[in-house]
C-alpha cells in the first residue's frame, strides 16, 4: 500500500513496539554492600554502577545499598538467596557458622602474601570453581572476589617477628585467626572493632588485628600503638560479588560479560587505592612516632606453617573446607610460597 498516512501509522507503531521491548528489556539489581560509600571500597562499587549502566546502554542498571542499609551485613548472604535482595557483595566469612569452607573464600591468615596473588587463585587457580561449588548449594553464584591488600598488626610494644608474639594480647576476630595466634604463643582477645582504642589505652590488650595502615591511621590506632606491621603478614580478607543463581541466569550473556567485566575492574580499583592509601600512611609514621616492622621470609614462612597447621584441623570440619583448603594449598605450591 503507497498510502503515506498509513505508512506513518506503521512506521509510529514500530517505534512504540521497539520502545517497549527496550522497556521490558531493562533489568535491575539489588546489591548491597557492608562499605561506606566514601570508603575505598564504597568509591570503587560507585564506578561498577556506572561502569554496569554505561555499557550497557541502560539496559541493565545497578541498585546499590551502602553501609548494610537494608539488613545486617551477616544477613546480606541469606537477603539475596531469599530474595529480600539480588546480589551480596559483603564478605564470605559472615557465613563460616553454616560452613567452615567460607573462612576460606574469605581469608586464608597468612597464605598469600599479596592481593594479587589471591585473586589469581580465584581467576586461574582453580578458586571461582571451588567457591561455586560451595555457593551452590545456597542458590548464590559466585561471579567475582574483590581484596584491598593485607592488614597491618598493630602494637603498643615491639613486634619485629615471631618471637614478639609470645604473650602478645591483641584484638582478634573470632575463629581461624584467634587459632593460629594462640598456636604462636600470643594471647587473642575477641572483642568488637569499635573497642579498639579504648582497649589500648587502657591496656587491657597489647595490640590489634585492626585493617590496613591506611585505615588504622584514619581511625587513630597509632595514636595509641607505636608499633605496626607493614607490608602486612597475617590477614588479607576478601569480599566477593555473589547473586541468586535464578538472577544471574536470567540476565543476557552480554549483562553477564558486562558484570564480569565491571567486577574485575572493582578488583583492580581497590588494589590501587589501597596501595596509594597506605603508601600515604607510610609516609607518616615517623612524625607519629610509629615504628614499622617489615617480617623476615624466615618470620612470615613461620607465621604460614603455623597457619596450614590451623587449615589442616579446619579442613576436617565439612567435606567442602577440606576441598577448600586442598585448592589453596595446591595453588600455593603452584607459585612458589609453599613446598
Amino acid at each position: 500500500m503507497n498510502n503515506p498516512w498509513y505508512k506513518s501509522i506503521l512506521t509510529g507503531a514500530a517505534v512504540v513496539a521497539l520502545s517497549s521491548a527496550a522497556v521490558s528489556a531493562q533489568t535491575t539489581l539489588r546489591i548491597q554492600t557492608h562499605s561506606g560509600q566514601s570508603s575505598p571500597y564504597g568509591v570503587a562499587i560507585q564506578q561498577f554502577v556506572d561502569n554496569v549502566a554505561t555499557m550497557s546502554g541502560g539496559d541493565l542498571t545497578i541498585e546499590a545499598f551502602y553501609g548494610s542499609s537494608v539488613v545486617p551485613s551477616a544477613e546480606t548472604f541469606d537477603a539475596a538467596k531469599n530474595g529480600i535482595l539480588d546480589c551480596d557483595m559483603t564478605n564470605g566469612s559472615y557465613q563460616t557458622g553454616k560452613n567452615a569452607a567460607f573462612q576460606f573464600v574469605a581469608d586464608t591468615m597468612g597464605g598469600y602474601d599479596t592481593p594479587l596473588q589471591f585473586q589469581a587463585w580465584v581467576q586461574a587457580g582453580g578458586g571461582s570453581d571451588a567457591i561455586n561449588e560451595l555457593y551452590a548449594s545456597h542458590n548464590l553464584t559466585f561471579i567475582g572476589a574483590h581484596v584491598g591488600g593485607q592488614e597491618s598488626l598493630n602494637s603498643t610494644r615491639p613486634i619485629a617477628g615471631v618471637a614478639d608474639l609470645e604473650g602478645f594480647k591483641f584484638r582478634s576476630p573470632p575463629g581461624m585467626e584467634s587459632d593460629i595466634f594462640a598456636a604462636l604463643g600470643a594471647s587473642p582477645i575477641v572483642m568488637d572493632f569499635t573497642e579498639v582504642i579504648t582497649a589500648l589505652e587502657s591496656g587491657i590488650i597489647d595490640g590489634a588485628d585492626a585493617s590496613t595502615l591506611g585505615t588504622n591511621l584514619n581511625i587513630g590506632v597509632y595514636d595509641v600503638a607505636k608499633h605496626t606491621t607493614f607490608p602486612g603478614f597475617h590477614s588479607m580478607s576478601s569480599d566477593h560479588l555473589a547473586c541468586r543463581t535464578n538472577v544471574w541466569e536470567g540476565l543476557t550473556d552480554q549483562q553477564r560479560r558486562i558484570i564480569e567485566v565491571a567486577h574485575t575492574q572493582v578488583a583492580m580499583d581497590v588494589m590501587i587505592a589501597t596501595l596509594v592509601l597506605n603508601g600515604e600512611a607510610l609516609a607518616q609514621m615517623p612524625d607519629k612516632g610509629v615504628t614499622t616492622y617489615n617480617w623476615s621470609n624466615e618470620d612470615r614462612a613461620a607465621f604460614r606453617a603455623a597457619a596450614q597447621g590451623v587449615w589442616a584441623e579446619w579442613a576436617t570440619k565439612t567435606p567442602e573446607a577440606g576441598a577448600m583448603v586442598a585448592s589453596h594449598e595446591a595453588f600455593l605450591k603452584r607459585i612458589g610460597l609453599a613446598e
